[in-house]
């Protein structure tokens, strides 16, 4: 007798987990833009990196918490953390971000370590970049590039490549400079004579190449623009269309890795892309999914946020946020076994209240209750007594979930008593997908139900009106 072995089926989601396993970053390569040439983009050697961080408010928990989480922003860039230091100050240094003794300490750490690149818990300004690189002589980045670089690595579709790269040259814009004190300036003077004044005919190239830079960064920026406005159109056309039919919007929003793309492929088998790190899912997934009875609703996977949030991520992803914003409830997932849960929560209704979705009713679902201790789940349930408990990963809680999003969706406004004719099946699966039948009875003239409609579908039925 001779048996097959069947292969398990793969989801979409797991072949793009292997594609992005392999590409991960070789040692020694960097991201660059594309259509930027000879201008020193700030390439991204993440390899062997010390953190650096500067401590101006709440305690040390804070500030250890958030170094922490700069060290997972690193790993998944693909580089490895040798060292952190934190500076406790009133406020970063304008010229070094850090002080001038901390300086000192960071280079001896980096040439004790053989580290490469130096990451900065901040956005730098360029003057504090030069300053910090020229000290230590290493590259020197910061936290806003590196979650840009994230972004550029994890983008599949053709908006959130746009998005990114848009982010970028935003970003990149005020960095611009030359390749360095080789690269000869604007000589000015009279024209005159000889010497180091130069003069007509001996001027320098290097001012003219980044004005050139300039333009065509401020070109591209405008092309880029005018695309996302494009295929913000194309989304808002499918918003009107759902809104149309009268199907609800749930969207799950919620911190980076507190495990959305999770949630979404238990409620819908969606087999979405999930994997242990930061900004996995840039791409938003929208799946079908329906009540215990019987209404349809979307739900939505949306990007992940994270403290601080570069501002440049959050005008160049608006119109994907703004999917949350035109939602009907959000699904907001919290990741139970963080250190911080509090912040995570605080860090993403502020965004959520940067793109006008703090007015949607959100349900607050905290997740990863299987690896999250007791004593944290206890503190939460009294904090939050609303919220809903779950394990995406083991499925523990996700009926209780399903029924509390059922709970919060819309209810169409029509109620109404109808009798169908046995042979208009059609019409009562229709009531059935878009409405709510609160009670069903056969007669002998057809099917009576008790149900709760939109106005259009309100008005199809107005003849069978019992």
């Amino acid at each position: 007798m001779r048996t097959e072995l069947i292969e398990p089926e793969v989801t979409a989601g797991q072949l793009e987990l292997e594609e992005r396993n392999s590409l991960r970053r070789v040692a020694g390569l960097s991201t660059e833009l594309a259509d930027i040439t000879e201008v020193e983009y700030r390439q991204l050697r993440l390899e062997r990196v010390v953190l650096v961080g500067v401590w101006t408010d709440g305690n040390v928990v804070d500030a250890e918490n958030s170094l922490t989480e700069l060290a997972a922003l690193a790993e998944t860039a693909g580089s490895q953390v040798l060292e952190g230091l934190i500076q406790r100050r009133g406020r970063p240094d304008p010229a070094t971000f850090i002080g001038r003794g901390k300086v000192d300490e960071l280079r001896d750490v980096v040439v004790a370590n053989g580290a490469d690149t130096v990451i900065c818990d901040g956005e730098l300004s360029p003057s504090q970049l030069r300053n910090l690189e020229q000290q230590t002589k290493v590259k020197v980045v910061d936290r806003t590039a590196l979650i840009l670089d994230i972004f550029a690595q994890h983008a599949k579709s053709r908006e959130g490549k746009a998005q990114v790269e848009l982010a970028q040259l935003q970003y990149l814009l005020p960095r611009l400079r030359g390749w360095g004190e080789s690269l000869s300036r604007q000589a000015g003077g009279s024209g005159r004579g000889g010497g180091a004044g130069g003069g007509v005919g001996l001027r320098g190239p290097g001012e003219t190449k980044l004005e050139t830079d300039r333009r065509r960064i401020n070109t591209r920026i405008a092309k880029l623009r005018r695309e996302i406005t494009a295929m913000r159109t194309i989304r808002q056309t499918k918003r009107s269309r759902r809104a149309r039919t009268g199907v609800p919007a749930v969207a799950i929003a919620g911190y980076t890795n507190a495990g959305k793309s999770s949630l979404l492929n238990r409620l819908t088998s969606a087999g979405v892309l999930v994997e242990d790190a930061l900004f996995a899912t840039l791409d938003p997934t929208t799946r079908r999914a329906a009540a215990e009875d019987g209404r349809v609703y979307t739900l939505s996977d949306t990007v992940g946020f994270v403290r601080h949030l570069p501002h440049h991520i959050v005008e160049a992803f608006r119109s994907t946020l703004e999917e949350v914003a035109h939602a009907d409830l959000v699904v907001h997932v919290v990741d139970g076994a963080h250190p911080d849960p509090d912040g995570q929560v605080a860090a993403v209704r502020e965004v959520l209240g940067e793109v006008g979705a703090d007015r949607i009713p959100e349900l607050l679902v905290v997740n990863k209750i299987d690896t999250a201790d007791e004593e944290t789940l206890l503190r939460l349930k009294r904090q939050w007594p609303e919220a809903v408990f779950v394990s995406a990963r083991s499925g523990l809680g996700i009926e209780e979930l399903r029924v509390a999003v059922a709970e919060r969706l819309p209810r169409p406004a029509t109620e109404m008593w109808v009798v169908l004719p046995y042979d208009r099946g059609d019409l009562a699966a229709w009531i059935h997908r878009r409405g709510q039948v609160l009670a069903t009875r056969h007669t002998e003239d057809g099917t009576e139900l008790h149900v709760r409609v939109d106005e259009m579908i309100a008005a199809e039925l107005a003849r069978f009106r019992r």
